[in-house]
């Protein structure tokens, strides 16, 4: 293990990387019950799905294990999937089978940027303080997810102020979308599992502020052990019928490989009319895969040393690999049958607990091929008992915060969207858009255009672009 993925030259060693594994599973597991759930509102056979999770995550995992040796997991990812089922398919009117031919052909566009100099064009033009800001935007991303997740937010509604997205019988799964008169507020501590994430939450800060080593799996398990005892996990309500195999290998078959036959890229262009619509809809979908991963990997890497850097251009042999394996899981994704295969933020969750080779990204991609046997029993661990790590790694995020020079407004406000919104909007992508559009903005009013790098320019016209189709659709 020391001489293939070179943990002694990372300064880690076996135990801590099984660890960091195990955090970082635990931390995203909830995507193999919510990805087949918002799916197969589209129409997709749900277990078919479930099987198509699996195997993208597995594929572009394994990549990071092995090519990249990076402690990165990777699935389809949360909006992406929501992208996929909420506007390609119930608002744009496009099946699921075109859906999926988009997301492949999102593959093999980050193939092109990531073989040319796009990519690397692309990450030059990101200034140090909106460097320093993405990171702390992960931080505060996961902060909030933790937060939302452990149950601590109410939302109040106006009544008239919101649309519902679904379909006939799919009403009472559909999403809820509302507008800027919703207000969040702290819930009403009367819920056990609510209580039992405060619990959850005590007990992570007491073994990260005491420093136990492996201690942020341990509060996963303690506080897991106190829901089992408590009831609010029940044992013998496990199903392990809930996911038969067999049926679900049946139902891979309706989705495998769609996305490149007739009813998937076959039929995608075959609409002329409704070409610039395809293409907005793939722009969108291909800015929010790619911007989601680099956030991520410059977000976290940078701030634990894993992703080198070497010059002022920050570039590096572990990015370029990290972002080849993301291209492979979202390609293999869209053949298996699932929406975009990107890099999860909770990967930073496994980072914090001493994650630092690809023997961390290993032992998730085991725990995503073996949960295809026992998936019922990922439902033991409780939101409750991941969401505190969420939070707890955030918090160490936002100390990327110092390196942005605060009473300089020029740096201030790009940096500010870049942090704030993407938590607020519950987006990574968008948060860069943001940064980008408010730095371009900031250097004109100076009447220092001619700085801003031109790959800004051009990235930021993609993104208003693309902001124009969203409003449109």
């Amino acid at each position: 293990m020391d001489k293939l993925f070179k943990l002694k030259e990372h300064g880690t060693d076996v135990r801590t990387e099984v660890l960091a594994g195990l955090t970082t599973f635990f931390a995203m597991s909830y995507i193999l019950f919510v990805n087949p759930a918002m799916l197969s509102q589209t129409g997709m056979p749900a277990q078919g799905v479930f099987l198509a999770t699996i195997i993208g995550s597995v594929a572009g995992t394994l990549m990071m294990a092995f090519y990249a040796n990076l402690p990165y997991a990777q699935a389809p990812g949360m909006g992406l999937n929501a992208f996929f089922t909420f506007t390609v398919v119930f608002s744009l009117g496009y099946t699921w089978q075109e859906a999926l031919g988009m997301v492949f052909i999102c593959g093999l566009i980050s193939l092109f940027i990531t073989l040319t100099k796009i990519r690397k064009a692309i990450i030059e033009s990101i200034p140090s303080a909106l460097r320093s800001a993405i990171s702390a935007g992960i931080g505060v991303f996961l902060a909030y997810v933790g937060i939302k997740n452990a149950g601590l937010l109410k939302f109040s509604i106006d009544p008239g102020n919101y649309v519902v997205a679904g379909k006939g019988a799919d009403q009472a799964k559909a999403a809820i979308t509302a507008n800027s008169a919703a207000t969040p507020g702290l819930v009403d501590f009367n819920n056990p599992a609510v209580l039992l994430a405060l619990l959850g939450l005590a007990i992570t800060i007491f073994f990260v502020i005491k420093g136990i080593k492996g201690g942020i799996i341990l509060s996963i398990f303690a506080t897991t052990v106190v829901a089992i005892a408590v009831g609010l996990v029940d044992l013998s309500a496990i199903d392990f019928g809930q996911h038969n195999l067999s049926t679900a290998l049946k139902e891979l078959g309706q989705v495998f490989g769609v996305a490149v036959g007739p009813e998937g890229l076959g039929a995608l262009f075959a609409d002329t009319a409704r070409l610039p619509q395809t293409f907005m809809a793939i722009l969108a979908f291909s800015l929010t895969d790619i911007f989601d991963t680099i956030g991520t990997l410059i977000g976290t890497g940078e701030k634990v040393g894993i992703v080198a850097t070497s010059g002022e251009n920050h570039e590096s042999e572990g990015l370029d690999k990290a972002l080849y394996s993301d291209l492979i899981g979202t390609t293999i994704g869209a053949i298996a049958g699932t929406s975009n295969v990107t890099t999860y933020v909770e990967s930073a969750a496994g980072i914090g607990a001493g994650g630092r080779t690809g023997l961390t990204a290993l032992v998730v991609a085991v725990c995503f091929a073996v949960s295809s046997f026992f998936s019922p029993l990922l439902a033991i661990v409780p939101t409750a008992a991941t969401a505190p790590i969420l939070i707890v790694v955030g918090i160490m995020m936002l100390s990327s915060l110092k390196n942005i020079q605060w009473d300089d407004m020029a740096e201030a406000i790009p940096a500010f969207f870049t942090s704030i919104f993407m938590g607020f909007t519950y987006s990574i992508t968008n948060g860069i858009a943001a940064g980008f559009i408010m730095y371009a903005l900031v250097k004109v009013i100076k009447g220092q255009a001619k700085d801003v790098h031109p790959m800004i320019w051009i990235l930021n016209l993609l993104f208003i672009l693309n902001f124009i189709s969203l409003a449109l659709s």
